[in-house]
């Protein structure tokens, strides 16, 4: 399942991937086992026991666990959750695809819901709450989503930081006075968040005795 390298954009790793929890397979694997015993049933005990009406039925049967067993389980199988080092990536379908992606940045808030069932077979449900037009995005049937919770927030937070450092106002070139454009520039990113009160005096005071 691994997510392909094509997809990512340079310095881009994946940190994790996943696909959603196998209890979504439970359903399915009840109507397989059902469907194999009707099968056996009808060609052995369930009259009338003639070969062609057994085989007939039998086919009908088949025909019918194709949506009930065949398809979730390709859904399941082709459903994947992705974090990388700058977004958060889901994708699903065979023949007609469909995701969702987003920046690590824009990220707000997660929130993860689990039931008494879901707590105890290690599932549950996120929701992301993000900047733009996402809004919130549901992420549902998670494995471990208080650990995953987690992780992504230690991935935000590292993308933050690596997004600071580039955003960080530049040493001044040689004969341009450009120290309280810098120091403007600054003052922002320390009024956004994206820079810590301690980086924030460092750099205005080197920024102040340039001026």
């Amino acid at each position: 399942m691994a997510y392909s390298d094509k997809f990512l954009t340079d310095g881009e790793k994946v940190i994790t991937e996943f696909r959603p929890h196998w209890r979504l397979l439970f359903i399915p694997v009840f109507w397989l086992v059902g469907g194999i015993v009707a099968i056996v049933l009808v060609n052995s005990t369930i009259p009338p026991d003639d070969g062609t009406i057994d085989m007939i039925t039998s086919v009908v049967i088949l025909l019918a666990l194709i949506p009930l067993v065949v398809m979730p389980f390709i859904n399941w199988w082709f459903t994947a959750y992705i974090l990388t080092n700058e977004r958060l990536i889901t994708r699903s379908g065979v023949i007609a695809r469909s995701g969702v992606e987003i920046p690590l940045e824009n990220i707000a808030n997660v929130l993860f819901h689990q039931n008494v069932i879901e707590r105890v077979l290690g599932a549950g449900d996120l929701l992301i709450e993000s900047a733009g037009e996402s809004g919130q995005s549901p992420f549902n049937d998670i494995p471990k989503p208080d650990d995953f919770q987690a992780l992504l927030y230690r991935t935000r937070e590292d993308r933050a930081k690596a997004l600071a450092q580039t955003q960080l106002p530049a040493a001044p070139a040689a004969g341009i006075p450009d120290a309280m454009e810098r120091l403007e520039r600054l003052t922002r990113l320390h009024r956004d968040g994206v820079i810590t009160e301690a980086e924030y005096e460092e750099k205005r005071q080197q920024l102040l005795d340039e001026i």
